[in-house]
């Protein structure tokens, strides 16, 4: 019976990480976005599956999933289907990118930040539930705005609870580095942890600690370089 759950959930999942059928991601991978990536760099992208749409629904975000950034080209991924993996920046080519990037951590600490996903490569992610994750091939219903985050934690949290941002958080939480960390009343720059899995891709984007780095503005940017055609 185990066994038979999950063939099923693999399934499923399967059908909600692929692109919705009229969906086609066209937006241009700027040239020079790998040349500014650094380890440790949070990757967020707009994606363009079922869970995606999900997810974005869910957050209020246009951000549907993040990556890690590991060097040498190459990122480490939650995957609904696939588990945790490692891919090329190609996964991503035709969707919108942000990079955020942590500020002040250390080469160790890097070093150990990647340390922690790519000894991760491999898990599968729990897709036995699958009243949680049927849940998700029902219409959108109207959900008040305070429990849209936690329907991301409901159930056994595998895979409701395991989307990419989940790994992530827990990496930057294993070095101590905050993401939204939620602060103690009375105590001035005293935080506690918030709970990995309720963690959302937007978070790494709204987050203080993190630096959005936009590539063209790198290294400088002549707005009177531009060349602009004239109205007719």
């Amino acid at each position: 019976m185990s066994s038979m759950l999950d063939r099923c959930g693999h399934g499923l999942g399967g059908w909600l990480s692929c692109p919705r059928p009229w969906h086609c991601p066209q937006q241009p991978v700027e040239e020079d976005i790998q040349a500014c990536l650094e380890p440790g760099d949070v990757l967020l992208v707009e994606g363009s599956s079922r869970i995606s749409t999900v997810i974005k629904y869910l957050t209020q975000s246009t951000w549907s999933h993040a990556a890690l950034y590991v060097g040498e080209g190459s990122f480490v991924e939650a995957d609904l289907s696939e588990g945790v993996r490692v891919v090329g920046f190609e996964a991503f080519d035709g969707h919108a990118l942000r990079i955020c990037r942590p500020v002040g951590l250390g080469p160790a600490e890097i070093d150990r930040l990647i340390a922690f996903v790519c000894a991760r490569v491999g898990h599968r992610y729990d897709l036995r539930n699958l009243l949680d994750l049927a849940r998700y091939l029902l219409p959108l219903p109207p959900v008040p705005t305070p429990w849209r985050r936690h329907m991301l934690g409901l159930g056994s949290g595998d895979p409701t609870r395991a989307i990419c941002s989940t790994l992530i958080a827990e990496a930057f939480q294993s070095v101590r580095y905050p993401i939204l960390p939620i602060p103690v009343a009375g105590r001035s720059r005293v935080f506690r942890r918030r709970h990995h899995s309720l963690f959302t891709p937007r978070d790494f984007d709204l987050s203080p600690w993190f630096e959005v780095v936009k590539p063209r503005l790198v290294g400088g940017f002549d707005p009177h370089a531009l060349a602009w055609q004239e109205s007719t």
